[in-house]
């Protein structure tokens, strides 16, 4: 299999055969072509087949409403005890529901609730405890007249149908439809929009010396082959939105590779959201151990991921990562988020 990885390019000077990537604020004119077992090639991305080109040039359709032609921010709202960067603080209903505005009034385009800390290690919590934390905030959340999109971070279908009635408007799976097999007819049925994580076991095994052959093409075909399977269920390509899963099963070098090469899951014509923030491997490079303390860092992953047009970042530091966000936009593209 041939894999196309546009170069991309944020420079206002565009040369006339540079082109757009996904519509956005990228451009690329060159093109790496990889294939399992060979060295790599740069070539001009007009010579590139007119169908791979196409998947990296198309603009992308709206995702629950929001333009993908812009930058967007989800703001990270754990309604559990344990998870590892804000574990318990925002498990009572009203702590969430305060969390929940305070990130909407900063800035954030989606609030993405869950209920079941995926942090390595942590323990698989009951469908009835996930829905009692998440369907309550959601129902609250929407009849107090959030305007944002709620997503529900979960891999249970009975979970995302309760979210889904409360209000939920997207399901983010981290793992892509592997661990219940009901979760892709829920979200069929509802024609709703998803988000497909890559994820190596589950989060009890994920960090338990993770391999790969090629983990660049490695989670790109996974992901590949999770988009033609939701396909082949009824969930158009249109509302599907990928995540390489960053720390998911991956070592600190896997991340840095996946970082370095965002570009390439362009390919497989889907938006793509970055959810690195406050990750341990931040930690490790930046020399932080204490989760809340790696804001800094988050921040550059996040701008990496603008550099690359990756359209969604999902971040715990809404308002922080707003004003870098703008910043940048005002340097490289002139205009604000």
């Amino acid at each position: 299999m041939t894999y196309f990885r546009p170069i991309p390019m944020t420079d206002p000077a565009r040369p006339d055969g540079g082109f757009y990537l996904a519509g956005g604020w990228c451009w690329f004119d060159r093109v790496e072509v990889l294939e399992r077992g060979r060295a790599s090639q740069l070539v001009p991305a007009r010579d590139i087949p007119r169908e791979a080109r196409a998947r990296l040039t198309d603009p992308r359709p709206d995702f629950a409403g929001l333009k993908m032609d812009r930058p967007r921010l989800m703001g990270i709202l754990n309604v559990t005890p344990d998870s590892f960067s804000d574990g318990g603080l925002f498990l009572a209903p009203e702590a969430a529901q305060m969390q929940a505005r305070t990130m909407a009034g900063a800035g954030a385009d989606i609030i993405d609730i869950g209920g079941e800390s995926t942090r390595p290690g942590a323990a698989e919590v009951p469908e009835e405890d996930e829905i009692l934390r998440t369907a309550p905030v959601i129902e609250a959340l929407i009849e107090g007249g959030l305007r944002a999109p709620i997503s529900i971070d979960t891999r249970k279908g009975a979970v995302a149908a309760a979210a889904l009635a409360a209000g939920a408007a997207i399901v983010n799976d981290v793992s892509a439809f592997t661990f219940d097999p009901a979760l892709v007819g829920v979200v069929a049925k509802a024609r709703v929009p998803v988000i497909l994580m890559h994820a190596k076991g589950t989060p009890q095994t994920m960090q338990d010396d993770p391999t790969y052959d090629d983990v660049l093409l490695d989670v790109y075909d996974f992901l590949s082959e999770k988009v033609m399977e939701a396909e082949a269920a009824g969930i158009p390509r249109t509302k599907i939105m990928v995540d390489p899963g960053i720390g998911f099963g991956k070592t600190a070098e896997h991340n840095l590779t996946l970082l370095r090469n965002l570009s390439l899951f362009h390919g497989l014509g889907c938006p793509v959201l970055l959810g690195a923030s406050r990750k341990r491997f931040i930690g490790s490079i930046g020399g932080e151990a204490q989760a809340d303390r790696r804001v800094p860092g988050s921040l550059a992953v996040a701008l990496a991921g603008l550099a690359q047009g990756i359209q969604v970042l999902r971040v715990h530091d809404v308002g922080e990562t707003r004003q870098a966000l703008a910043l940048w936009q005002a340097i490289y593209s002139g205009g604000t988020a």
